[in-house]
């Protein structure tokens, strides 16, 4: 009886009927051309597609619903299905549930209008694109222009070697290609293709159009020969626009200014570190820690046996809740979360490994960070007594220049020894900002002034002290919207919006009086 309790327990994987998501003509050469081309018939199947959870639709509760008792049970579950009834768009509606339609409407600007908005049907729209800000029109009969006049097919355009290929290109769950059922020839020319490229260790690039009219995918072609059959597997694989070639500086050496490379350095790890980190490593694997029936080690998170924990919790829970509509969902079955761990057994085995890797690393537990800043700051003293800013000739500025208003303002802020100091360099820093903007030649000044009052609002955040930002701010927003720093600056206002540079709520510092809800309001433009 155990046994089969824990059963119950054990997902079961929904078997889905195979479709075809293409078929064509796989084509070697080039149709155009008076050069003999093969063509060959196949069918695309998925091999792997993204499974989704159940999704939940939008329901009203009827005031006069039922209160409906745990004890009845399946039985309640009974009479709503009874009593549903057709809504006339082939939804149910129970007892207790009452199906939601939604409507969408349209509105422009219209000063002449009730309200400033004037209600266009759906008929009565353009299509437009986005070219900096502004909408650019484009016409159905110039839109069918620029479309690609495509062909349903898959064109080979050329091969690459299995060992060149990148895996990271991948863009899309994988598909297996297999040639038309009834067709022996094309099942025949499409063993000899998938052998030619097993035996040339090679890969085939192909252009694929689904279906007519379709913009055309870059995929790659991989053959896979198992002892039952024989097939292409396929992928999408990206165009130019597609990749993003950041560059990262490596992990295993420093370049210096001078070029020199250092391959030892205390931002590099140690050959200790990189031996501990690889112990540890193997210490932890996976892939023999499990059993096998007869007790031989065997691998511990097979594929067949690890389950979404989020399809089938969600599942779980509705079979649950239409059951027993008023008892409490029971917690989600140890086979779905029993891989969301390291298993007990092997973390004890590897924990000598862990602190040896600790040990290697002088790893140090962080203090927590701290919301603010004292205003009050302790001059830090060097060991020797010299004072630094007077060896190196620095000068000590009571004013912010406007060339240099950002760093000048972290810096009086870095020394300023009382909330009076702080208040002083926010008032500099604000006559900085409004100056920047007023004197604008169109939006040339907007990024140095949008850049000042972001360090001005993470500054004062650290120091506790929202309230002169949240002041200068909503006084900026009406200058702004009415026009009174020499001109139409609403260009600034957007970004500010932009940029998320509003007031600071209570969320982002606890001396703050700002509510959440003010802060999302004060983004209105009015």
């Amino acid at each position: 009886m155990a046994q089969a309790i824990s059963e119950l327990g054990t997902p079961r994987v929904k078997v889905v009927r195979p479709t075809p998501t293409f078929k064509g003509r796989l084509i070697l050469g080039s149709p155009g051309s008076s050069d003999p081309i093969i063509s060959i018939n196949v069918e695309r199947y998925a091999r792997t597609s993204v499974a989704r959870a159940k999704t939940a639709s939008a329901f009203a509760v009827r005031p006069e619903a039922p209160i409906v008792d745990a004890s009845a049970q399946s039985s309640v579950t009974m009479a709503a299905e009874e009593l549903g009834n057709d809504v006339g768009d082939g939804s149910k509606t129970t007892a207790h549930l009452e199906a939601v339609k939604n409507s969408r409407i349209y509105q422009v600007d219209d000063e002449s209008a009730p309200g400033g908005k004037r209600q266009v049907e759906r008929d009565e729209l353009a299509t437009g694109y986005e070219y900096g800000r502004t909408a650019v029109f484009i016409s159905d009969s110039d839109l069918n222009v620029t479309k690609l006049e495509t062909e349903a097919g898959l064109q080979i355009i050329g091969f690459v070697e299995r060992m060149k290929y990148e895996r990271h290109m991948h863009m899309s769950p994988a598909n297996l290609m297999i040639a038309s059922k009834s067709n022996p020839q094309a099942s025949l020319a499409l063993s000899a293709f998938i052998h030619a490229l097993f035996e040339l260790d090679s890969y085939g690039i192909g252009r694929m159009v689904s279906k007519d009219g379709r913009d055309p995918d870059l995929v790659l072609l991989a053959p896979s020969i198992e002892a039952d059959y024989e097939c292409l597997l396929e992928v999408q694989i990206p165009f130019a626009e597609d990749i993003r070639p950041y560059r990262f500086p490596p992990l295993d050496r420093i370049m210096t200014v001078s070029g020199k490379v250092l391959t030892e350095h205390r931002n590099l790890p140690s050959a200790q570190l990189s031996q501990a980190m690889s112990d540890y490593v193997d210490q932890m694997d996976l892939s023999t820690f499990g059993k096998d029936d007869e007790g031989n080690p065997a691998e511990y998170m097979a594929l067949e046996d690890t389950y979404s924990p989020v399809l089938h919790r969600i599942d779980q829970a509705v079979r649950w809740r239409a059951v027993y509509p008023s008892q409490p969902i029971p917690p989600a079955y140890e086979v779905l979360t029993r891989y969301s761990r390291a298993p007990l057994e092997l973390e004890q085995s590897a924990r000598p490994g862990l602190q040896k890797l600790i040990a290697a690393a002088d790893l140090k537990k962080v203090p927590p960070k701290q919301k603010g800043r004292k205003k009050e700051r302790e001059v830090v003293k060097p060991l020797s007594g010299l004072n630094v800013d007077e060896l190196l000739g620095r000068e000590k500025r009571s004013q912010i220049s406007v060339d240099n208003a950002v760093p000048e303002f972290k810096q009086q802020l870095a020394t300023a020894q009382d909330a009076r100091a702080i208040e002083d360099a926010f008032k500099q820093m604000s006559v900085i900002i409004t100056s920047l903007i007023k004197h604008s030649l169109g939006d040339s000044g907007y990024g140095r002034a949008t850049e000042g009052l972001r360090v001005m609002r993470e500054e004062l955040t650290g120091l506790e002290e929202p309230r002169l930002y949240n002041d200068f701010i909503r006084d900026l927003k009406t200058k702004l919207l009415t026009d009174k720093l020499n001109g139409d600056r609403r260009e600034m206002w957007w970004e500010i919006r932009r940029n998320r540079l509003g007031l600071i709520p209570k969320s982002e510092s606890d001396v703050s009086d700002v509510a959440e809800d003010e802060a999302k309001l004060f983004f209105a433009s009015r």
